[in-house]
């Protein structure tokens, strides 16, 4: 019950604190824009190499997704990396990472420097995405 509160308050934070559309819009048009890039959020989905990875993952796919793991831990200490995870779809689990970054240059440049991504193992797709609705839980 205390990790999920803590991972809302979590999202709530990191989204709260990112400016909306309609604030860069007004620094646009009044010449007002800050000094430093606007950090947005962007969607990445990890793409394993097939859809039964997650249960026939070799000796040598562990050693990389470990330090996937690693990766993505120091990202999140660092503030980079919002959440992450798998996502544990029955026709094939893949992974799910939302990163604030500059632009989406940025952000496929953090996802691109994921072990398990520069080892070849694992895609990316990257999007930029603007949460318009988030529920807090108890």
């Amino acid at each position: 019950m205390r990790a999920r509160a803590a991972f809302a308050l979590t999202i709530c934070l990191a989204f709260g604190a990112a400016i909306s559309p309609a604030q860069q819009r007004t620094q646009e048009n009044t010449g007002t824009a800050p000094q430093q890039p606007v950090a947005r959020s962007y969607f990445i989905r990890l793409i394993p190499p097939r859809p039964t990875f997650a249960q026939d993952i070799t000796p040598e796919e562990t050693t990389l997704m470990k330090a996937h793991y690693a990766y993505w831990s120091d990202e999140f200490v660092k503030g980079v990396c919002l959440f992450g995870g798998p996502v544990l779809d029955p026709k094939g689990v893949y992974g799910v990472l939302v990163v604030k970054a500059a632009s989406q240059d940025e952000a496929t440049a953090i996802a691109a420097a994921d072990p398990s991504v520069k080892g070849g193992l694992n895609r990316i797709e990257v999007a930029e995405i603007r949460v318009a609705f988030f529920a807090k839980h108890d």
